[in-house]
């Protein structure tokens, strides 16, 4: 999905210019704090911002120095395919320049803007420059069959070659008149193909969008009966995926195994509508079926589909077709479909956030909040995204209702909205993942309803508390190592209790998570002294308190002195086991748990039933073999 510009002003002096393109771009107007007044919100830092907002996916427009955009972006530069743009105007508007993502909106927004400021747009892809055409990015309406040979035909282009137009769509393929043009004496040609058929070998082929496929199945199609229905019927029209808009459908097969996979194999955004928005298209339908009515409440699934995504001008060049579980039908519209019919499956993010600082989040998590519609939360955790929450609607739950919480991310999303789900740390570790899958997972009328479970849900890692508070420390998570809540609210206080005994029995480090509340007291004092049983009373305790926060303290305990008036829920607390040692440093103390490599290179060779712990490997002896040398056993690929 397209994301926003983000419209940035660094200094005073640029801020009119950044209110005229904020308003002309019909976003808000981004200023730094104390230097840019007028602005409709504000940043701290604008390197970390314009970076925060290039990982997000959004296209950044800063008016400022290109260098202050150079050096935000530069460390994340990789794959020119998939960056969103960065452009660069003038603190008076006279010049707009697209730094990144010239072929992917950038240049097309640097000729937004200019028009709108009455200034330059400096576009300096060869293509734009020299040809007015950039052929790897059609305009709305038009797709790029063959990506792999755009480049190879804009290079040469650019050396003197000309272009021959040819396809059934040709005519229609007004927006490369730009190019040069082949005549009849002209031997280095470049052959373009405007064309709703599939692409020639070696044919730089593009496709105007002019068709909408509508699909129905049974529950449980197999994937691939739909996918040779509808293949054949493509194969007939010649139609290649390219020419079509997307994949339509009812809406409660939203979450059907064979439609997504059909989606997904065209290339294709998948579109559902409404019983009631299928039904409209009744006096169109070819084949009306009472009996499909009785079913789902629409007398045509595929026919009605496909002429919902094509439109009012829409007309059905391919009546549904069928198999024992599928059927399938195409519709095609006099010019060309800008953007999909319907709406989308909704979607549910679940993300975890790290521990709040936005060095600490991932750039995936930080896409998938940049995508969503809404997000839904803990209020202060939302309010730890800053910029990247502005402008979004949101949902605030207090602590506690964390049930109420995911179900009305499921519900929201069953509407098909793009939601995230907000959690500090890891969404899976102690957060709001399980809940979501139980939900998911209830039949009875404490779950969702039967819309929400046809949502999709994506889980993406985030730095959890455990691990922020480890690398603080230095590497107490050397070795095995394990989390116990201390909450009793969900966890019989008996299975906890079971569970730190069996922890100190094991000699694992153990992290404790919500280690004491206002009203729970007594676990925590209860765990120290059960570990103490097994462990050392200078084992070294470290207590991790809004880890990557302003507020951030870490400090270290022995065992047999840790107090529970010391930590409250926002501390993390991380125990060492028996052979975890805290190394003096000029920095001060660092927490570490040694893997026993020095033991493995100096030890003597131990047999351990059939496996060999030693100055070699930990490797499986082959029948009949002999041990390794410690030179081999050095060098194997299972040394660790």
């Amino acid at each position: 999905m397209a994301l926003d510009p983000v419209v940035m002003a660094v200094s005073g002096s640029g801020a009119a210019v950044a209110r005229r393109v904020a308003d002309a771009l019909g976003v808000p107007m981004w200023g730094r704090a104390g230097r840019v007044a007028g602005a409709d919100d504000s940043f701290a830092n604008a390197l970390d911002f314009a970076r925060e907002m290039f990982a997000a996916g959004r296209p950044v427009v800063g008016i400022c120095a290109s260098g202050i955009l150079i050096r935000a972006v530069a460390p994340m530069l990789g794959d020119k395919t998939v960056e969103p743009p960065v452009v660069s105007v003038s603190d008076d508007g006279a010049v707009v320049v697209p730094l990144l993502g010239g072929h992917r909106g950038a240049n097309r927004l640097a000729r937004q803007i200019a028009e709108a400021l009455d200034g330059v747009a400096a576009v300096t892809t060869a293509g734009d420059v020299a040809l007015g055409v950039s052929l790897d990015e059609p305009p709305a309406g038009w797709r790029l069959g063959t990506p792999d040979l755009a480049q190879e035909a804009m290079a040469r282009l650019l050396s003197g070659a000309k272009a021959r137009i040819v396809g059934d769509e040709a005519a229609k393929a007004g927006w490369l008149d730009a190019l040069p043009q082949a005549g009849p004496e002209d031997t280095d040609v470049v052959e373009i193909a405007a064309t709703a058929e599939p692409a020639t070998p070696g044919v730089l082929t593009f496709h105007p969008v002019r068709f909408a496929l509508g699909v129905g199945c049974s529950r449980n199609c197999p994937p691939e009966e739909l996918n040779a229905l509808v293949q054949q019927m493509l194969d007939e029209a010649g139609v290649a995926p390219g020419a079509i808009s997307a994949v339509h459908s009812i809406d409660v097969k939203g979450d059907e195994p064979a439609m997504i996979r059909l989606a997904e194999r065209l290339g294709l955004p998948l579109r559902l509508f409404s019983p009631a928005e299928l039904e409209a298209e009744t006096p169109r339908l070819e084949t009306p079926s009472e009996v499909v009515f009785a079913e789902v409440g629409c007398h045509g699934v595929s026919e009605g589909a496909a002429l919902a995504g094509a439109g009012a001008e829409g007309a059905l060049i391919y009546p549904k077709r069928k198999t024992a579980n599928a059927t399938c039908a195409l519709a095609v519209v006099p010019g060309v479909i800008a953007a999909p019919r319907g709406r989308a499956r909704g979607r549910v993010s679940v993300v975890g956030i790290g521990p709040g600082q936005a060095a600490w989040r991932t750039p995936e998590v930080s896409r998938l909040i940049a995508e969503a519609e809404e997000l839904v939360g803990y209020g202060l955790y939302i309010d730890l995204l800053g910029p990247l929450a502005a402008g979004k609607h949101r949902a605030d739950f207090p602590l506690g209702g964390e049930e109420d919480r995911c179900r009305f991310a499921l519900e929201r999303a069953a509407e098909g909205r793009n939601v995230a789900l907000v959690c500090s740390g890891d969404a899976g570790i102690y957060a709001m993942g399980a809940l979501v899958f139980e939900l998911l997972d209830r039949s009875d009328e404490t779950g969702v309803t039967d819309a929400a479970r046809r949502v999709e849900v994506i889980c993406s890692p985030g730095v959890s508390a455990l691990q922020g508070a480890a690398a603080r420390a230095g590497a107490p998570l050397g070795h095995d190592f394990c989390a116990i809540s201390l909450s009793d609210l969900l966890t019989p206080r008996d299975d906890i209790l079971r569970r730190l005994r069996a922890a100190a029995e094991g000699d694992f480090v153990v992290a404790f998570y919500n280690p004491v509340s206002k009203t729970r007291r007594t676990l925590l004092a209860e765990g120290r002294d059960i570990l103490l049983q097994h462990r050392p009373g200078d084992t070294p305790v470290m207590l991790a308190t809004s880890l990557g926060r302003p507020e951030e303290h870490v400090r270290y305990r022995r065992l047999d002195e840790l107090e529970v008036d010391e930590v409250d829920m926002l501390t993390v607390v991380l125990v060492g086991s028996s052979n975890t040692r805290l190394a003096q440093l000029g920095e001060g103390p660092r927490m570490f748990t040694p893997r026993g490599y020095a033991r493995r290179i100096d030890g003597d060779l131990v047999d351990v039933g059939n496996r060999h712990i030693g100055s070699g490997a930990l490797w499986e002896p082959e029948e009949g073999g002999a041990a390794p040398t410690t030179k081999q056993a050095l060098s194997s690929p299972r040394d660790i």
